[in-house]
């Protein structure tokens, strides 16, 4: 249900509005509309379907069908996957073992040595006269080429600074303007809607009050006398069997502890 709109923002504590705001906040209204119309249609679309046909199919799915489900698959696949696991990680552990000790013994320890021996080389072949070469053919002319340019950046910072506090000033307004025609788009749906769709709504309400839920309740009743003593007889007389049975097969193979 779309609410009665809050008292205009954009008047609250403001002097009279400029041509140019109001040309802006126009603009803004006549966008702004159709987004707070499809808004306030999608909201109460995703509320009706979570409560009446979501929340009611996943809890009927999650009792008749993903618990018997994870019930057989934890008995058939995932008891019999955990011995056979059990043994492999035995046999891959004792291999890892004897593996890295080769590895250790044949590859890293030569591998340490010789990274060492080439760290030494390259930093004093390298190292020290790349830096040395650094510092004096670039660092130097950089940091003095940098006190040159140094007024010259002041300058383009404030000049950045100057078009930055223009830039939001501009942004105030639009901001305003969008607030504006936000209020105003709430207000106007609001008033189309108290004059035209409530009545429906209240019409609606008072048939489902009245008409469709006793007949839910009549069918739910039918269903409880009918479908659920016969889903609790398929369940002792089918499921609860087969489920020993297969306890005690488990239990005979030695698959179960």
């Amino acid at each position: 249900m779309i609410d009665s709109p809050s008292a205009d923002p954009g008047n609250a504590g403001s002097p009279p509005t400029p041509l140019l705001v109001a040309v802006v906040r126009g603009i803004a209204l006549v966008v702004v509309v159709p987004v707070r119309l499809a808004w306030e249609v999608v909201a109460a679309v995703g509320r009706w379907l979570h409560r009446w046909l979501l929340a009611p199919l996943g809890r009927f799915l999650d009792r008749w069908l993903l618990r018997p489900l994870g019930w057989l698959l934890r008995i058939l696949v995932w008891v019999p996957l955990s011995w056979l696991g059990g043994g492999v990680a035995w046999l891959l552990r004792w291999l890892g073992l004897g593996l890295a000790w080769l590895l250790r013994t044949l590859v890293w320890v030569p591998l340490v040595w010789l990274a060492r021996g080439l760290a030494w080389l390259a930093r004093t072949v390298v190292w020290i006269p790349l830096a040395w070469l650094a510092y004096h053919l670039i660092w130097v002319p950089l940091r003095w080429l940098a006190r040159l340019l140094a007024p010259l950046g002041r300058l383009l910072v404030a000049g950045l600074a100057a078009v930055g506090r223009w830039l939001a000033a501009v942004g105030r307004v639009l901001l305003g303007a969008l607030g504006w025609a936000w209020w105003a788009a709430g207000r106007l749906l609001w008033w189309c809607y108290a004059l035209t769709l409530r009545p429906f709504v209240l019409g609606a309400r008072w048939l489902w009050r009245h008409a469709v839920r006793p007949v839910g309740r009549a069918v739910a009743a039918a269903w409880r006398a009918t479908v659920s003593p016969a889903v609790r007889w398929v369940r002792r007389a089918v499921v609860d069997p087969v489920r020993q049975a297969t306890r005690e097969a488990l239990t005979a193979l030695g698959l179960r502890g």
